[in-house]
């Protein structure tokens, strides 16, 4: 890298911001405190299985890195391995330069290179840090920090991190390839899946249907299969140095890609005393939501006879681990209830949720983010009115009496207003105020408390609106802003697209978004509004932002805010920085899938930036992921090829039946949206049965649609003008066993080749059918008829 004068550089980044308060170098001779972290590709084995992981300094997660507000950091990141790589600071406010987004805010740390990050420690609290490079946080790129307050202000004699975590033995990329080929194997390999036998069983068909006009294939919770969850890189660690009665502050962090966690502690109600690393009015809270990339600290008292239990339950009830503190025997925690995803279907069937809001736009260029906001959602009737009800758990689907009790105790969901794009500046003083009264429209929810508890019971459980908000957590100090300060409006509906793995802002991915600008010395205000199924804890860069709840102006501060499905949450914070900020959706498989935006203070970029274009870094969330299927069988075999990335597909398709017919196709597509594409290419097969003398190319061109109901239609006209029409599909009816059917129609009117005398048109009809059963991830028995090689069986290899 080029040497550049560092007093010019920060004379340089001062002019540009007046507001700052990110300043590089230690300005104020404050004692340093240095660490080192090595980055090595390693052998681990964390789930039965010895594969390559990344560890820091030997382990994963990391080690934590102790400071004391008021230090100086430096550390050196050492990397050791054969690729790229890089650390962010999550939740810590420092200079932009050293955050830690490659190609963004920092240089990337090539291999064999040591970056040096410094900034001045000014905060306390619980916090991580993390790989911001590709997939790696996935594979161990990961640990602790804990920053000492001054003076302490919480009485406790120990205290213990727990870093939560989820890990896979397969390699990241490739279940990020998996999930954009759209199978459903994840969810029956982790006993998720809703096969259509236990729907009808459940007396959901009708739900089943709803799901399916709307293009989804059921409620989903969870995307990734994960052999194993982790708390401190163990699936069981047991603390038995902790004595009987002593107060122990657990700081706890969700490390994991992609897994959020319910949390539960043995003994009586652990006192939650701060959030995302700031101080909250302390609470007696169990039964925890912790979103990836949170961090809460609760003080737990070590019971005087017996080790206490301290356990985790993946949101979709996949998998636990467990931590003991103390010695004896167990002092158990209250069991979470895993979700009741069938009974999900049939309440959001009764609440008329109108789902499938595009993840991929027509025109990514035109602003129709209220139009969206509008047309997607909850749309209910009045024999269900329960629009904006509070209590919505997508997770946790049993509704007990202390569930019930928990609904009567929270009141109506905060209500944002919709905010034009011109509408007029509010009164801020005001606006905590009015975040939680409900307009005429949301009124009539309130006769949701009047719910009787045995209509509640007929809902299968549905607990569909507890825990999943912030209204527990409190502010010791106002946080709102001055009512004179200008407020920006942003409306951001978070949408996303299960078949191709596709997750964005406003229906615009990253690589097709535009900056979103920040106004320095204003509020900006931000509403989320989830239009998915997937919960998606969202995380501004070097900012705290308010989580306007039923606190008003004793809102909590917090780096990450999980956002609920199909909920509104909405943050505001003071812009007071600089440079351009990463701002995502914590799931990293989402990030990488398109849910992601630059925070921009539209101030210039750092020259030192010069030899890294931030054009990497968005082509990350791009890239082509190729895959494909052999069927081998004893009537025919066939070969599928794709590989594609948001917009563009190239696909081959091959098949050879054992009468010696043969097709082969190659296409592109271009996705216009979600579930339609243009796609031309060239198609070669055989003319005449048991021949392959004769053989036949045209060119191709269509439409292919994704229509209600999950059928793929094809449209297509070749070039010798002959238009064809067919349609497929696939439903899974038990948890391994799959049925399919396609039905094809082409006609020849002679508009090229002459037709045989006194016929007006030809046609050929073909059509298949069969059944396939998955033995495992890659391999499938199947069987089938097809009308032109007859019937027959075999297997299936996907790869």
């Amino acid at each position: 890298m080029k040497k550049i004068n560092y007093a010019f550089i920060l004379l340089l980044l001062c002019t540009y911001t007046a507001s700052a308060q990110s300043v590089e170098g230690n300005v104020d001779n404050l004692p340093v405190h240095e660490y080192t972290l090595t980055l090595k590709e390693e052998m681990v084995n964390k789930a039965g299985k010895e594969v390559k992981g990344m560890t820091v300094n030997g382990g994963i997660p990391g080690p934590t890195l102790e400071f004391t507000e008021g230090e100086y950091a430096v550390i050196y990141v050492k990397n050791e391995m054969s690729v790229e790589t890089s650390i962010h600071w999550h939740g810590l406010l420092l200079p932009n330069f050293y955050d830690g987004v490659p190609y963004l805010s920092t240089p990337p740390i090539e291999p064999g290179k040591t970056l040096k990050y410094e900034f001045a420690i000014k905060q306390n609290g619980t916090y991580w840090y993390h790989s911001h490079t590709m997939l790696q946080e996935q594979s161990g790129v990961y640990g602790s920090i804990v920053i000492q307050p001054k003076e302490k202000t919480l009485e406790y004699d120990k205290e213990q991190v727990l870093v939560l975590s989820d890990w896979t033995n397969e390699k990241p990329r490739d279940v990020l390839r998996f999930l954009k080929r759209g199978t459903e194997w994840y969810n029956i390999r982790k006993g998720t899946a809703t096969p259509l036998n236990q729907v009808i069983a459940r007396g959901a068909f009708g739900a089943q249907l709803n799901f399916w006009r709307q293009r989804m294939e059921s409620a989903d919770v969870a995307d990734v299969y994960y052999p194993a969850f982790l708390i401190n890189g163990e699936e069981k660690v047991e603390y038995p140095e902790f004595k009987p009665g002593e107060k122990v502050r657990l700081r706890i962090i969700d490390g994991s890609a992609s897994t959020s966690f319910w949390m539960a502690f043995g003994g009586p109600d652990p006192l939650l005393v701060s959030a995302d690393g700031k101080d909250v009015v302390p609470v007696k809270h169990n039964k925890t939501f912790i979103g990836v990339a949170e961090t809460y600290d609760f003080i737990v008292t070590i019971p005087e006879n017996g080790k206490l239990e301290y356990k985790i339950m993946a949101q979709d009830g996949s998998g636990t681990a467990t931590a003991y503190l103390g010695q004896g025997p167990i002092v158990a925690a209250p069991d979470v209830s895993k979700p009741d995803k069938i009974g999900m279907m049939q309440q959001m069937a009764k609440m008329k949720m109108k789902m499938g809001a595009p993840a991929l736009k027509f025109r990514p260029g035109k602003d129709e983010r209220y139009e969206m906001k509008e047309k997607w959602g909850m749309q209910m009737d009045d024999n269900m009115q329960m629009e904006g009800m509070k209590d919505m758990d997508m997770g946790t689907m049993n509704m007990d009496k202390s569930n019930m009790k928990d609904m009567e105790k929270h009141k109506m969901d905060e209500m944002q207003m919709d905010m034009k794009k011109d509408s007029m500046q509010m009164d801020h003083s005001k606006m905590a105020g009015m975040d939680t009264k409900m307009d005429t429209k949301m009124k009539k929810a309130s006769q949701m408390d009047d719910m009787k508890m045995d209509e509640a019971d007929g809902m299968q459980g549905m607990n569909m609106f507890s825990e999943y908000n912030y209204d527990y957590l409190k502010s010791p100090e106002k946080t709102n802003y001055d009512p004179d300060v200008p407020v920006t409006d942003i409306l951001l509906n978070l949408t996303g697209n299960m078949q191709r793995y596709i997750w964005s802002m406003n229906g615009v991915p990253l690589s097709e978004a535009d900056k979103i600008k920040i106004k320095g010395d204003e509020v900006t205000r931000i509403t989320f509004n989830n239009l998915t199924m997937m919960h998606h804890p969202m995380h501004l860069h070097g900012h705290f932002f308010r989580v306007i709840n039923e606190n008003g102006e004793y809102s909590p501060l917090k780096h990450t805010v999980n956002v609920p499905p199909m909920k509104q949450v909405t943050i505001e914070f003071y812009g007071d920085e600089y440079g351009d900020w990463f701002f995502h959706c914590h799931i990293l498989y989402h990030m990488m899938g398109g849910m992601a935006r630059i925070v921009s203070y539209d101030t210039p970029r750092d020259p030192r930036l010069k030899e890294y274009p931030v054009s990497k870094l968005i082509d990350e969330t791009d890239q082509f992921y190729s895959y494909g299927m052999i069927d081998a069988a004893s009537h025919m075999t066939t070969l599928n090829l794709i590989s594609s990335n948001i917009r563009n597909q190239f696909s081959l398709r091959g098949e050879y039946g054992w009468n010696r017919n043969m097709e082969v196709e190659a296409a592109y597509d271009r996705y216009l949206y979600d579930y339609l594409t243009v796609f031309g290419g060239v198609n070669v097969e055989n003319e005449m049965e048991d021949s392959l003398e004769e053989i036949t190319t045209t060119a191709i061109a269509g439409i292919r649609y994704l229509t209600p109901y999950l059928f793929t239609l094809d449209v297509r006209m070749d070039s010798k003008l002959r238009p064809q029409i067919s349609l497929s599909r696939a439903i899974t009816i038990f948890p391994r066993t799959i049925v399919f059917g396609m039905y094809e129609y082409q006609a020849d009117f002679g508009w090229v080749d002459d037709l045989p005398q006194g016929d007006n048109f030809k046609k050929e009809i073909t059509w298949s059918t069969g059944v396939e059963y998955l033995l495992s991830k890659n391999f499938s028995l199947m069987g089938s008829y097809d009308n032109r090689f007859g019937a027959g069986g075999g297997l299936s290899l996907r790869f």
